[in-house]
């Protein structure tokens, strides 16, 4: 079933534009439907923001499972923020102490962007392991994308991620490891997976937390793990989430990086995702640059356009398959108030019965 716009949240209407079904808040209050309810911990930086929710919420409201979806996005102190931000997430976004109040039935926590060496020197370390305490006793599971997955296994294992001697960025295959896993029913057991990021958690890192290991890749490294119960928080350290064209605006920022001087050396491509016509078009336009930057001539504007129609998505139907099977198990576990975690009778430490 759709998400149900029950706030005047803009992303709701863009999504409509885009041909996501939405349901108006009377429409779906008209119908004899189960409700999840649903939080979205946005922690991604201020031009990342609405986009961000747009790539969560069109998974989320892509799953076939027979509920409707109320979705609350809301955000938490000591992240960097502009005045507009600022104002757009105080009119649009719930606050944590809002749903600690009414209660969540699950959890999907971003990534962010740090500045500091250690994540416990971020700003945002301590109101970020407020939520996640919460969220383990009141939430009937967490899904953790990128950063926030090394942040909560750092929290809850003592695990320190690993920094990688470059950049893992682009699109990677990867193998699901335990194929009978009610996570992954119905899945393609080799699929692509999106990766950017500067740091990794290991498998060995993972196992030695009683951690296991439901998807790996042997250039990508571990893509998705869950908590030892096996369900109640599941880690990923790919972007299920990204459009098509995500790691293009990327690579697109890191030029223009270079072309204001910001960093020293021309960005590489993302990893298995140019085909060979957008490669041609990129490395051109970086022999434009560094043949202007030598001549002290005008530099042409970045050829984005030119390279988008030649990409494809490979990994948005899996991460589609993987967020409809997690949310049809919530589902299925959850009790009907929100504010208690399970149905009578499921153990919280083995809500799957695999232990």
């Amino acid at each position: 079933m759709p998400l149900v716009a029950h706030s005047p949240l803009p992303t709701f209407e863009r999504l409509r534009q885009q041909g996501q079904e939405i349901l108006s808040l009377d429409h779906a209050l008209h119908q004899d439907i189960r409700e999840l309810h649903i939080g979205l911990l946005n922690m991604m930086p201020d031009a990342a923001l609405t986009v961000t929710e747009q790539q969560f919420m069109r998974l989320l409201g892509s799953s076939n499972q027979i509920a409707q979806f109320y979705v609350y996005p809301f955000s938490i102190p000591g992240l960097p923020r502009s005045p507009e931000t600022v104002a757009y997430i105080d009119e649009y976004y719930a606050t944590f102490e809002q749903l600690q109040q009414e209660g969540l039935d699950a959890l999907v926590i971003t990534g962010a962007n740090v500045a500091n060496p250690t994540l416990e020197q971020e700003p945002f370390w301590q109101p970020l392991q407020n939520v996640i305490v919460w969220a383990t006793e009141n939430v009937t599971s967490v899904l953790c994308s990128c950063l926030a997955t090394h942040a909560l296994v750092k929290q809850l294992y003592g695990v320190k991620r690993q920094r990688l001697p470059a950049k893992k960025w682009g699109v990677y295959p990867h193998r699901i490891t335990q194929k009978a896993h009610p996570l992954l029913r119905n899945i393609n057991t080799r699929f692509d997976v999106v990766h950017s990021r500067y740091n990794a958690i290991t498998r060995a890192q993972l196992e030695a937390a009683g951690l296991a290991i439901l998807v790996e890749g042997e250039s990508g490294g571990v893509h998705m793990a869950v908590s030892p119960d096996q369900f109640r928080i599941v880690y990923f350290q790919g972007h299920p989430e990204y459009d098509y064209n995500s790691l293009l605006k990327e690579y697109k920022r890191e030029v223009l990086r270079f072309i204001a001087r910001e960093v020293d050396e021309y960005p590489p491509h993302p990893e298995n995702y140019f085909p060979p016509k957008a490669a041609d078009i990129a490395d051109e336009y970086e022999a434009i640059v560094l043949a202007s930057q030598e001549a002290n001539t005008p530099i042409p504007p970045f050829p984005e356009a030119a390279i988008d129609r030649h990409l494809d998505n490979t990994w948005g139907d899996t991460g589609k398959a993987l967020f409809n099977n997690w949310l049809g198990l919530v589902y299925q576990l959850t009790a009907l108030d929100r504010k208690i975690p399970f149905s009578p009778g499921i153990d919280p430490q083995n809500p799957l019965g695999l232990r």
